[in-house]
């Protein structure tokens, strides 16, 4: 977007130590890149990095991102806002209206994450009621999980099937479809975990 003119050139911070440690990854393996990746890797930049990148390895580094008043972008691993550095990013610019809130990825009942998705006008974080005043938008389409095919794919290398597969992550309407396709795909016994099931693993 920078290249087309679409956006202007403004610093990029990657705060989370997942989020640098990928980044590093993806940019030394130029040959796992696919085609448009491989071309666009001929320049003299990294392709998935902006021309402002800053990153952010300490906590110190990550909490003088908050002293910063210039438009920026901050990429930082949520874990669905329960935990983390972006805590205090969202404590801080979560009242700002000037502030947007994109979530890339699933948002699993009952996390913060998901209360911002659906609306909340407050949130509770680190010990206090923070108002959300930013705006929040959703981004589908990106997932770090494996797909139903993917998920199918491997479970197909098993030598031998287990006595239960239990479906553990998911939507319940999503969950009990996938332990349908295991139980048809694979004439698997497959079953959705149900909430505090316990089972005896022998």
């Amino acid at each position: 977007m920078e290249d087309a003119g679409e956006i202007p050139t403004i610093p990029v911070h990657i705060d989370s130590p997942m989020a640098i440690e990928a980044t590093d990854i993806y940019c030394r393996h130029t040959e796992e890149h696919d085609f448009e990746m491989a071309q666009l890797s001929s320049r003299e930049h990294c392709p998935i990095t902006s021309r402002q990148m800053v990153i952010d390895r300490t906590p110190e580094e990550s909490k003088a991102i908050n002293d910063l008043k210039e438009p920026l972008i901050i990429i930082s691993a949520s874990g669905m806002a329960t935990g983390g550095r972006v805590l205090h990013h969202l404590k801080h610019r979560l009242p700002d209206p000037d502030t947007t809130v994109l979530l890339v990825g699933y948002q699993a009942e009952g996390t913060r994450g998901r209360s911002l998705q659906d609306g909340a006008k407050e949130i509770k974080m680190l010990g206090e009621i923070v108002p959300v005043r930013a705006r929040v938008t959703v981004l589908d389409g990106f997932s770090a999980h494996a797909d139903q095919e993917e998920i199918l794919r491997w479970l197909r290398t098993f030598k031998k099937p287990p006595r239960m597969t239990y479906v553990v992550h998911g939507e319940p309407a999503a969950a009990s479809t996938f332990a349908g396709l295991i139980r048809e795909r694979l004439n698997w016994k497959a079953e959705v975990a149900k909430y505090q099931q316990k089972l005896s693993l022998e």
